[in-house]
């Protein structure tokens, strides 16, 4: 058949960084993503142009899912971002955020781009050798011993999420019950591969923040007709409750024809045959003292009858999502078929109990060995409720990052400026030899570094939404925020107590500079190995390893577009 239209041929761009609207685009969506950043940061409303649902957020994984871009270069920066999001979960903002600030500084400099990209991996390299070494200023020992580190790092990433709608005595609440939950997930015995359990949501829209709970074990949601008050369970010599968990149908529902045909002597029924089938599992349940069965899908009304007279508790409907969690919680087999089945899947549990919340209902199973809990998490509606969602789920792959790699790092912009602090003072005492190895000029060097390090600083200065100064102090490289109108005062650090990650204050004698001048200098002395406060003081974390993965992937993505010769687009 021949060609309604005629084949378009492919449009090829050279040079894309050199068109107009590339720069147009990057400034805006970089302008975007700086205006969402830390606490203070603006909220978005995404919508689709068309109507239907808006999400109200400042978060990143939201925004960049919502916002749609056109163009291939933003979409290869927002895709690396989001590839980043989705290992991390955290660290997002900061990461577009420094990509679009490396893009726009490195063009600046007109350099070759080969030559800008050599040096780029060698500052990263700088920066990543720091981080990891016993040397470094700004980052933070993890003791789960002790839980203030911990609390810190949660309350960081709840105060980072503005569009949550948290007072400060929720957001504490919050961070005891995102830690209580997490150490409930921690196996208590070491193994050879230990594996955290999970902490499963139960949403309840429309209630405190305050009235939110932690509950060890499983919450299964039921009609409150199904639940005896009070709940008798049938329970072993042990005082243990046997489980058998199911994720077959026991609703007693006929073959699916599809499956195949059967033959039917006359005058079975075989709505009949299936119940009768149903009722010897639920004998045969009882005889092996049975007293607790859950099932994935649906238990016929005859059967739970019978297993309630026998006090066996019932619980169905509790959906593919739960039977993970419940088997590594009771240490049952689920058990995919009603013929035959072996007492070898049957689990345990220490107890059963009955929960009410708002208008829900529950059975609350509570295990031998807690490594599944549930969060009962409350918000006001359901915009602040998504948010909180988001920002809970943060919070506790954050805690599951820094138990593999106990460390964290100053917040608060502090470690964007000491490490631009640091690179500077590394860069002035390059030797000889290091330049040929690159392949480049001190002066190249020195102008891709000031880019570099200009890049880091304005990721700090994109906290400060309300057009403050920023300051960068001259021994330690932290990060100091002044209000509007009072850059002029001689004497002004009489206006700040702490510095962005609460660790300094301003009783030291310390020498500032305006972060984004013209004028540069090192710091003088290295940062303090160890917080001069206690964490208690809430001092600002931030997630170790996704701070490390975001500044790998924020300078590597830089590279790759900075390296883009030509894109080629099929018109067709």
């Amino acid at each position: 058949m021949s060609r309604v239209e005629a084949k378009k041929p492919s449009l090829c761009v050279s040079e894309p960084l050199a068109e107009d609207t590339v720069h147009q685009s990057l400034s805006v969506l970089s302008g975007i993503l700086k205006s969402c950043y830390g606490p203070a940061g603006r909220l978005k409303q995404l919508h689709n142009g068309m109507g239907g649902y808006v999400c109200t957020t400042s978060q990143s994984s939201a925004v960049l899912r919502c916002l749609s871009v056109s163009h291939p270069i933003l979409m290869v920066l927002t895709a690396s971002v989001q590839n980043h999001i989705s290992r991390f979960s955290d660290c997002g903002l900061f990461t577009a955020i420094l990509c679009c600030s490396l893009i726009e500084n490195y063009k600046r400099i007109n350099f070759a781009s080969c030559t800008v990209i050599k040096i780029s991996k060698h500052l990263l390299s700088l920066c990543t050798d720091y981080l990891k070494s016993e040397a470094c200023g700004c980052r933070v020992s993890v003791d789960f011993g002790n839980l203030e580190t911990l609390l810190c790092l949660v309350r960081s990433v709840l105060t980072s999420k503005p569009a949550c709608m948290l007072n400060k005595t929720e957001v504490d609440h919050l961070t005891t019950l995102t830690v209580k939950a997490f150490l409930l997930t921690v196996p208590r015995h070491v193994e050879t591969n230990p594996v955290l359990g999970k902490c499963i949501i139960v949403p309840v829209k429309g209630r405190r923040v305050v009235d939110s709970m932690v509950f060890p074990g499983l919450l299964l949601e039921t009609p409150e007709t199904q639940l005896a008050k009070p709940l008798s369970v049938k329970r072993i010599s042990s005082n243990i409750i046997k489980v058998a968990l199911f994720c077959v149908s026991m609703s007693g529902d006929l073959f699916n024809p599809e499956e195949g045909s059967i033959t039917v002597h006359h005058g079975i029924s075989l709505e009949m045959s299936e119940l009768d089938q149903l009722l010897n599992v639920g004998k045969q349940l009882v005889n092996d003292e049975i007293g607790l069965v859950v099932c994935q899908k649906v238990i016929h009304p005859s059967l739970k009858q019978y297993l309630k007279e026998n006090h066996v508790v019932t619980v169905d409907r509790v959906g593919l999502s739960m039977m993970e969690p419940l088997s590594q919680m009771t240490g049952s087999k689920p058990i995919a078929s009603v013929h035959s089945f072996s007492p070898s899947c049957y689990g345990s549990l220490k107890d059963v109990c009955t929960e009410s919340f708002a208008s829900k209902h529950f059975v609350h199973l509570i295990p031998n060995d807690t490594l599944v809990c549930c969060l009962m998490l409350c918000n006001r509606n359901e915009t602040t409720w998504d948010e909180l969602k988001r920002a809970y789920e943060t919070a506790e792959h954050v805690l599951q990052l820094t138990i593999k790699e106990p460390l964290a790092l100053l917040g608060g912009g502090c470690t964007e400026t000491h490490l631009a602090s640091y690179v500077r003072h590394k860069s002035c005492n390059l030797s000889t030899s290091s330049f040929k190895a690159i392949d480049c000029s001190q002066t190249q060097y020195q102008l891709v570094a000031d880019a570099f390090c200009r890049s880091l600083e304005s990721v700090a200065c994109s906290l400060n939404h309300d057009d403050g100064d920023v300051f960068a102090d001259m021994v330690y490289g932290h990060c100091w925020f002044v209000p509007s109108g009072f850059s002029s005062v001689s004497n002004w650090s009489n206006l700040v107590s702490k510095c962005g990650c609460g660790i300094n204050n301003n009783t030291q004698n310390l020498d500032w500079r305006i972060l984004q001048s013209h004028f540069s200098s090192p710091v003088l002395q290295s940062c303090p190995k160890e917080p001069s406060v206690k964490a208690t003081d809430f001092l600002t974390l931030d997630c170790f390893a996704a701070k490390c993965s975001g500044l790998q992937v924020a300078v590597e993505t830089a590279n790759l577009i900075l390296d883009l010769s030509c894109i080629i687009e099929d018109q067709n």
